[in-house]
């Protein structure tokens, strides 16, 4: 057979899912591309090294360990989606490292469950409510969705105080959300511009300048280093590469781990280039020397009034959270 052309190619690579698999027990993870649930089972068998005797395999999500074993439901699973392969007689289990997000941290005081973990961020509450601004989008959700009257019993408040705070929470989310919806409104207009200065310039230019545009863009294909070490964790550098307004999402404290690395080192981590990388971490700068000015202002104003015996639960603005 004749060898296939541009088009044939790029029908098959249209008609492929990227897909990331692992074994139930083990960190390391393989990339596969498959068109089907079938060839996906024969890859994962044949990266992962299971030995025929303890096929066939299940394939489960690693987020949640649902079962796919259906071809329509495996088309509409978005690309890059993880899944752990399960050999004959193994089960999934969500407290081993099968959770979704396991695999991408290191930490290995990680919290276990979800309800070890919104009482862990209740209790960072309970000692300084300022503690709100410095919460990732994560943590906030998290509080968010617990019962108004677990909440208020491990706070020991009124279910309506309580309320009342969750409220706030949904404002700071909502906000974070519309700063990174208007941050992506104004990439796309400044790259449209860029786009549209790009083919006038190309309109106007000789014909020999698209060559030497062309020498450029090979050239520079050619720098990319991923030598280069972190120490931010796989967790942070995944936030920060696919991220709309990554600095909106992650926590005071991943924040300045992210100021604190060398552009060079975080530009080859992410495969960026320095320049690029810079701009990321002056975003986290501001987003972080804000949040660190919205502290100082309530502590400001609660040394104001020292004749309150407790923390002000109740001066928090009540709002409707938005749906």
């Amino acid at each position: 057979k004749a060898p296939w052309g541009t088009a044939e190619r790029q029908w098959m690579a249209a008609r492929l899912k990227r897909c990331v698999v692992r074994r139930r027990d083990g960190p390391e993870q393989h990339g596969v591309a498959a068109s089907c649930l079938r060839e996906l089972r024969d890859k994962a068998c044949g990266v992962l090294a299971i030995e025929k005797a303890r096929e066939p395999i299940t394939l489960v999500l690693a987020e949640d360990g649902t079962i796919v074993d259906d071809e329509d439901y495996f088309l509409c699973l978005p690309s890059n989606t993880k899944f752990v392969a399960l050999a004959k007689d193994e089960k999934w289990s969500g407290k081993s490292l099968d959770s979704g997000t396991s695999w991408l941290s290191e930490s290995v005081d990680e919290v276990d469950s979800a309800a070890e973990k919104w009482k862990q961020l209740a209790r960072q509450l309970k000692d300084d409510l300022s503690n709100i601004i410095l919460m990732s989008e994560e943590d906030l959700q998290v509080l968010i969705d617990v019962p108004c009257s677990d909440l208020a019993e491990e706070l020991a408040q009124s279910e309506t105080k309580i309320q009342v705070l969750q409220d706030t929470l949904q404002q700071v989310l909502d906000r974070r959300e519309e700063e990174r919806q208007s941050r992506q409104l104004l990439q796309l207009y400044l790259e449209a511009l860029k786009t549209e200065d790009t083919i006038l310039s190309k309109v106007a230019e000789p014909e020999a300048a698209p060559r030497k545009e062309m020498d450029v863009v090979d050239t520079g294909t050619s720098s990319t280093d991923t030598s280069a070490t972190t120490a931010l964790s796989n967790q942070v550098l995944t936030a920060l590469k696919e991220k709309p307004a990554p600095e909106l999402c992650l926590d005071s404290q991943d924040l300045e781990l992210v100021l604190k690395e060398d552009a060079a080192a975080l530009a080859s981590a992410l495969g960026w280039d320095k320049q690029k990388a810079g701009a990321l971490q002056a975003a986290c700068d501001q987003e972080l020397s804000k949040r660190l000015k919205q502290v100082q202002t309530l502590h400001s104003l609660r040394s104001t009034s020292k004749g309150k015996k407790t923390l002000p639960w109740g001066d928090w603005p009540s709002a409707k959270r938005k749906k």
